[in-house]
């Protein structure tokens, strides 16, 4: 047997695992597609077809690498949120920003708050820096914000997330409430806003923006409203410092040029962003009188999904899950212990939520054994 060359010991103790088993990977492994894929939070709107029109008028010229400062997406990013391009750093979605920021903030052994249940990849991220996670538990389905300031202050944190609007229950907190937290915040304590879902809740749940605070970073993406998940691009904006500082260690070359140009275009196409949001909201309301017209709980949501109460405990809501998928139906759940009593389904096309409407009280007979 040959020798292997070693792992370091940090890399070598983690499982192999990735935060997510993609729907493709479920299709491959049942040998037959989703008639319904609405599990991701993905927007099956698409992206504004002006996006469309300037990719394929471009798609020639991917023989260039892209600009290596993603300088027109910046500047452009910079000028919808009103700052100078220096508050703004772009990177590959808000998950190749968190990879950023953890290794940026964290050590090993370094204690890291966030919440049970919420975005996983983050953790992914904390567990590859040797960080270690101090979770603490959603309270009223929302994560507590009494609970991460109460952590971070015992555990001297260098780091906290906490999104808003949230995944993986759809809640959010009022501004005034997120400007109270930050306030509270230990100066020390980097806070990480995650922002991935803002376009798609009120105007009440995003502070006015502000760039003087060294501890605050606030990320957003292309891949929800804009509809762009597939070129894998996000900005992050902040204190001019605390965004230079990505620079030590982001990937130069990592933002495909078509991304960039599409990330220039989106922004420019608001109004094609209204009516995603128009609809989204009204698939909202459909998904929620799905649910309810099967005894389900639909809980209020600021995304472009909607979490159900299944009103049973984890298992119960895992056999409906499963149930789903065996009748094609792509959906996801929350797995930590309070949160795991509920299916996640997101907005889909119309079609789609009528395979949902269709499915879903077989798939509840099923999972109660009927």
């Amino acid at each position: 047997m040959r020798t292997r060359p070693p792992l370091t010991p940090l890399v070598a103790a983690l499982p192999e695992t990735v935060p997510f088993v993609g729907p493709e990977a479920q299709e491959r492994a049942r040998g037959r597609p989703f008639r319904a894929r609405i599990g991701a939070n993905e927007s099956s709107f698409g992206p504004s077809p002006r996006v469309v029109a300037r990719m394929a008028e471009i798609a020639g010229d991917m023989w260039m690498y892209c600009d290596p400062d993603n300088h027109d997406l910046k500047v452009a990013a910079a000028a919808y949120l009103g700052l100078a391009p220096d508050n703004v750093v772009v990177g590959e979605g808000i998950d190749g920003l968190l990879g950023l920021l953890v290794r940026l903030y964290v050590g090993p052994g370094d204690p890291v708050v966030t919440s049970l249940g919420a975005y996983p990849t983050f953790n992914f991220h904390v567990a590859g820096a040797g960080g270690r996670l101090v979770a603490v538990p959603y309270e009223n389905d929302r994560e507590s914000l009494d609970g991460l300031l109460d952590a971070a202050r015992r555990e001297k944190a260098p780091l906290v997330y906490l999104s808003n609007p949230d995944n993986p229950m759809g809640s959010w907190w009022k501004a005034d409430e997120i400007n109270r937290f930050i306030e509270a915040l230990p100066e020390t304590s980097m806070l990480v806003l995650d922002e991935a879902y803002c376009e798609l809740g009120p105007a009440s749940a995003l502070p006015a923006i502000d760039v003087s605070r060294p501890n605050l970073i606030r990320m957003r993406t292309f891949s929800k409203a804009y509809g762009l998940a597939g070129i894998r691009c996000g900005y992050a904006f902040g204190e001019v410092q605390a965004i230079r500082d990505f620079e030590k260690l982001r990937n130069h070359y990592g933002v495909s040029r078509m991304a960039q140009v599409a990330g220039v275009e989106a922004l420019a196409d608001q109004a094609w962003l209204g009516q995603v949001v128009a609809r989204v909201d009204a698939g909202r309301r459909r998904i929620a009188a799905i649910a309810e017209e099967n005894g389900l709980r639909p809980l209020p949501s600021a995304t472009n999904f909607v979490t159900v109460d299944c009103g049973r405990d984890g298992a119960f809501a895992l056999k409906v899950l499963e149930a789903m998928l065996a009748r094609d139906v792509f959906i996801r759940k929350p797995m930590a212990p309070g949160l795991d009593r509920c299916i996640r389904i997101s907005v889909g096309l119309d079609h789609e939520l009528d395979i949902l409407a269709e499915e879903l009280p077989g798939a509840l007979a099923a999972a109660r054994g009927n």
